[in-house]
């Protein structure tokens, strides 16, 4: 944790977490071969959060490293549920399950996910 992530005890702030948690999705679609500025400048793709719930088991403090472990545990249409384990060491720190939509980026409304994407979204799935 940062010092810019942490309130002025040096708690983790939460919505630092969500910002982190945000580059941590961004990470995962650059693995998986879709990165958002492909996604969103070339294809007009987005794939914004429309659920989100976290619960948090103990706090994080300024230097501490923290672990995500991404979980793609539902795929739909056009939706994508993911969820995440946050860790310092072996200590859980906090959790979330999040979905994702694909958007059409020129109406602003869901859309099926291109083939390509959905296959790269399902051999994921299988190695976990």
């Amino acid at each position: 944790m940062r010092f810019g992530d942490c309130d002025p005890s040096g708690i983790a702030y939460f919505p630092s977490y969500l910002n982190i948690l945000n580059g941590v999705v961004e990470e995962f679609w650059q693995r998986l071969g879709f990165p958002w500025t492909e996604m969103i400048r070339n294809r007009r793709i987005g794939t914004p959060t429309v659920h989100l719930k976290a619960d948090f088991v103990r706090p994080s403090i300024f230097g501490d490293t923290l672990s995500f472990a991404l979980t793609a545990t539902k795929l739909g249409r056009s939706s994508l549920s993911l969820s995440h384990g946050v860790s310092a060491g072996e200590e859980p720190r906090w959790s979330a399950d999040q979905v994702l939509v694909a958007t059409d980026l020129e109406t602003h409304s869901a859309c099926a996910w291109p083939g390509d994407i959905r296959a790269a979204l399902e051999r994921f799935m299988e190695t976990k």
